[in-house]
This record gives C-alpha cells, sequence and structure tokens, in this order.
C-alpha cells in the first residue's frame, strides 16, 4: 500500500467538500495554493463559472482531475427519457472538454425523484432496470469519446431518491452485463461512506480488479450521523476503516488519486483554507 504520511500528491479534492465557501475557480486557486494536484468537479460548479472559464482555470493551475460528477440520474417516465438521454450527453461532453478520466454516475431512484415531474412510482425492480437500459445507451455515447463511466452504488438510505444500485455487487453485475470483455470503459466509483457496512466488500473489490476501480472516495461515518446527505465525517472522526479500504483497492493495481469528497454542514460553515488543512492532514494520517 502507499504510504501517504509524507506528502499528499494522491490526495484529490471532490469540491463538494467546499462547495459553500466559494465558486470553482476560487476553489481551484486555493487547491494550487495548497498544493493539492487534482480535483473532481461538480457539474453545477462548472456551469455557474462557464465550462471555458473552468476548463481554462483548471489548465492554468496545472491540475489533473480524478473524476467528474455526476451523469446518471436515468429514471424517469416515459415524457423524460429525451431529456435524460440528452444531459447525459452534454455530461459526457463536459468531461471530455475538462480532461476528466471518467465520469461518476448516480443513478437514480424512482422516477419522480430522479426527474421531477415524473409520473410516482414504488417499482423500484423496474428503476433498477430503466438503470441498465439507459445507461447502456449512454455507454454507447461515451466510448465514442473514450471516456469511461464510473458506477457509484451509493448506502441503501439513497436508494428512493438518490440511487437504486445500492452495493459493490449490483454496480459489478451491470458492469459485467454491459460490458463483458472488461474494456475499461465501465466500471465503479466506491465511497467509503456508502459501501463500508458490506459484508461483501472485499470479495467484491476483488471481482472488480484494477481495469473496474476507476474511483476511490473518503470521508467517514459519523455516530450519531444527524443528517444523512449533509453530515458525513472527517476521516478520522468517525467508524470507517479506511485504511483497509484502500489496501484493498490497492491490492488490485488502483493507483490513482483518494478522493476527498464530505458533504457536511459543519465543514461547510469553516474557512476553505481550514478545511483544505485538514483535509491534508487526515489524508497523511488517517486515509
Amino acid at each position: 500500500m502507499r504510504d501517504f504520511s509524507s506528502d499528499h500528491r494522491w490526495l484529490s479534492l471532490n469540491t463538494a467538500t467546499v462547495r459553500k465557501q466559494g465558486d470553482l475557480v476560487e476553489i481551484i486557486e486555493a487547491c494550487a495554493r495548497h498544493g493539492i494536484r487534482a480535483i473532481d468537479p461538480w457539474r453545477d460548479q462548472v456551469a455557474s463559472v462557464g465550462l471555458d472559464r473552468a476548463a481554462r482555470a483548471v489548465r492554468d493551475a496545472g491540475l489533473k482531475l480524478s473524476g467528474y460528477c455526476r451523469g446518471g440520474m436515468f429514471t424517469s417516465d416515459a415524457s423524460h427519457r429525451g431529456e435524460v438521454r440528452d444531459d447525459n450527453r452534454r455530461c459526457v461532453d463536459e468531461a471530455k472538454a475538462l480532461g476528466a478520466p471518467c465520469i461518476v454516475l448516480v443513478v437514480g431512484g424512482l422516477p419522480q425523484y430522479s426527474r421531477p415531474g415524473s409520473e410516482a412510482s414504488k417499482d423500484i425492480a423496474a428503476a433498477r432496470g430503466q438503470v441498465e437500459e439507459a445507461l447502456a445507451e449512454m455507454l454507447d455515447y461515451a466510448r465514442q469519446a473514450n471516456l469511461p463511466l464510473a458506477i457509484e452504488p451509493l448506502h441503501p438510505a439513497y436508494a428512493a431518491d438518490r440511487a437504486c444500485v445500492n452495493t459493490t455487487k449490483q454496480a459489478l453485475d451491470i458492469c459485467d452485463r454491459l460490458d463483458p470483455d472488461r474494456s475499461g470503459m465501465l466500471g465503479v466509483a466506491l465511497d467509503v461512506y456508502h459501501i463500508w457496512w458490506d459484508p461483501e466488500l472485499m470479495s467484491q473489490i476483488a471481482r472488480a480488479g484494477k481495469d473496474r476501480l476507476l474511483a476511490f472516495h473518503v470521508c467517514d461515518w459519523l455516530v450519531p450521523t444527524k443528517d444523512i446527505l449533509n453530515d458525513r465525517g472527517m476521516m478520522g472522526d468517525g467508524v470507517i476503516d479506511i485504511k483497509s479500504a484502500r489496501a484493498a483497492v490497492e491490492a488490485q493495481g488502483f493507483a490513482g488519486y483518494s478522493e476527498i469528497e464530505i458533504f457536511s454542514n459543519d465543514w461547510w460553515s469553516k474557512p476553505m483554507d481550514e478545511v483544505l488543512r485538514t483535509c491534508i492532514a487526515r489524508h497523511r494520517t488517517v486515509v
């Protein structure tokens, strides 16, 4: 396993971690000040400053991307299917322009939550089938851009509103069906917040292998968790054995960034520089 104790060259910042403290350009400038070499920006943050300006800011700061958040939200009723397809194609185009190595996919839950205005449904099995169909269509477009797609399984608490793919096994089953030749174009983004509890996690990481492991995200699970979405912990403040998860993915050959992604009302209330300094310190000691 790589030794992170002496530097933070393999730290990437998911820009949601400090989304309340500044716009994307300000975040990029702060990362450059702190010697953070990579980011994973969110589409809304890119849109707020403009794609061309965002791409220029990344280049000027000498940063790389560890991913692009997020594509997906595939589930909808029939009247919104075109919107889903077009939105995900735009996501591919944006990621290509920014130089992202992959797109992180949050696949969507029930249609009325994934695409507001869709007819309500309680059929999660149908939602999972629709995810696979729409993902296959997006994959065809992404292949043309040579841009890999990374399915992010989310904690089951998000099954209704954000993602009906909830385990690494589910995500890899989809990968095997849509990309049986393991082309490198379809894999998983593993976030310890969502998968740490899974008794099959280690065996599924081994199943994924190097070619399916496209991204690795870190934060921590607090006890108690006061808000399932916006109360993630800084690494070391919770109960996740982050080093064991990282050791498992690196044993398969993953050599990418450990991406810090913290949705937290607490950390959003602190100055950006303080958050980044803490991220760097914990990356060296906890991750």
